[in-house]
């Protein structure tokens, strides 16, 4: 039975760093909006998750007040998966870390980067990994389903690029699953289907990449000059690409 009374709710504030939204909340309508207008669902609590230890917190609260679970990553999912009807949504926006190793050639980012800044922080150093075409997609969404993006035929998927993903089980527990920690895991998060748990933190192996550039395209009509044909060509010149040590590149 769901149980989200102002009490129930309270403790879940007690229970968290980040902080936890009901409707009429300032700051609760943006939350809840995801990139599909048309999903206009309502959370009974939005809960914006800070740490790993938060999100722990959250999934107890809710197996206590019995109420479904949804996670908002970049909110980019068309289906609107994000947002739980009379439920919690734990948003993972504040977890936007991204930390590169240009020497290992590896980045970890938070569960709510988007890839905008993903893509930002690694091409400071000439590196990248296939990271979709729309820079405000969240990364979460992306890997979990595959991931197909600009480098794709050179790197492979974003999915065959992950290293290991730091995991919260609906326990509590908190893990990193890789190829050599929790295998069967890893596993399952590369394609093996949905609900084992929330990840919190990604990482990856990243390929040298060049800079990327926009040229404009033109179009000559049946008379007059060349003009511009609307539309932006986006290219990557000169990219090449090694792929680093475990990639499936």
């Amino acid at each position: 039975m769901t149980n989200t009374t102002s009490s129930t709710v309270d403790a879940l504030r007690a229970a968290l760093i980040g902080p936890v939204l009901e409707p009429g909340d300032p700051g609760y309508d943006r939350d809840r909006l995801i990139w599909n207008g048309a999903v206009g669902r309502t959370p009974s609590v939005v809960a914006r998750c800070s740490s790993a230890a938060d999100v722990a917190a959250a999934l107890h609260w809710a197996g206590v007040a019995g109420v479904e679970v949804a996670v908002r990553g970049g909110g980019h999912g068309g289906w609107g998966a994000a947002v739980a009807e009379d439920g919690l949504t734990i948003d993972l926006g504040l977890m936007d870390h991204v930390l590169v190793d240009p020497e290992a050639r590896r980045v970890r980012c938070g569960g709510g980067t988007s890839l905008g800044e993903l893509d930002a922080a690694c091409q400071e150093h000439g590196l990248a990994v296939t990271a979709g075409t729309v820079s405000h997609t969240g990364v979460g969404g992306l890997t979990l389903g595959g991931g197909f993006g600009w480098l794709v035929r050179m790197c492979g998927l974003t999915v065959d690029n992950l290293v290991s993903a730091e995991v919260v089980l609906v326990d509590g527990r908190c893990v990193r699953a890789s190829a050599d920690d929790h295998p069967d895991l890893f596993w399952a998060l590369r394609g093996g289907g949905g609900n084992f748990g929330v990840v919190t933190e990604f990482e990856y192996a990243l390929h040298e990449v060049a800079r990327p550039c926009t040229s404009r395209c033109s179009s000559t009509g049946s008379t007059g000059p060349r003009r511009p044909s609307g539309w932006a060509a986006r290219r990557w010149r000169g990219c090449r690409a090694t792929p680093a040590a475990g990639s499936r590149a």
